[in-house]
């Protein structure tokens, strides 16, 4: 639940990443890191915060389904029953990349991740920004994932993302599974919060 004075908070989160800024903020599991992908700079500032990889992608929430349309050449017909079954909530689609992604989305594999948070902050965020943003998880590559915001506080200091959207502790545990719809059959690249049984039983 959303209260007046976290739309508040929420908004001003929001106004930062629409200026180029970088906010962790809470998700279903950990918290997450987001910029605009509009904001290609803030794309490269979080690989330096997360001290990433450059050659991982970021992932990307949406606000809703047809903001594909920015971001994918198409949408196979298995991940459309996959988003129906699980859209909103924590389950991520690699998705033919449009043309011409900033390079942090993609990484050169011609892929992009994206999926709808069932988290009422991070989907009002998403939503406040109006357009896709990332979210990643807000911790160093490799380290365990942030739960609150002392924990981000205490992993991401140097340099730190630009404002922590405190909507207070997450539930943790495993982060959102990752399904490749690129291929066919689908392939399941990280096993995450949903159980691998419900995802291999969807058929399209």
């Amino acid at each position: 639940m959303v209260l007046s004075t976290d739309h508040a908070l929420i908004q001003q989160a929001a106004d930062i990443m629409r200026k180029g800024g970088v906010v962790a903020f809470p998700t279903e599991t950990s918290y997450g890191l987001g910029a605009s992908i509009k904001q290609v700079y803030a794309l490269e500032r979080i690989y330096i915060i997360k001290k990433r990889p450059r050659y991982k992608p970021l992932l990307i929430l949406i606000s809703n389904i047809s903001d594909l349309i920015h971001l994918v050449r198409q949408v196979p017909a298995t991940a459309v029953v996959l988003m129906e079954r699980f859209w909103p909530g924590p389950l991520t689609l690699l998705l033919p990349a449009k043309p011409g992604l900033p390079w942090p989305l993609c990484a050169n594999t011609g892929k992009v991740g994206v999926r709808i948070s069932s988290h009422s902050w991070a989907h009002s965020l998403v939503t406040a920004l109006g357009s896709p943003m990332t979210a990643t998880s807000a911790n160093i590559s490799k380290y365990p994932a942030a739960c609150n915001a002392e924990e981000i506080k205490d992993q991401l200091r140097a340099p730190p993302p630009d404002y922590i959207l405190d909507g207070g502790p997450t539930s943790g545990g495993a982060p959102s599974t990752i399904v490749d719809v690129c291929t066919e059959p689908f392939k399941i690249i990280r096993e995450g919060i949903i159980d691998p049984k419900d995802i291999t039983g969807v058929s399209a």
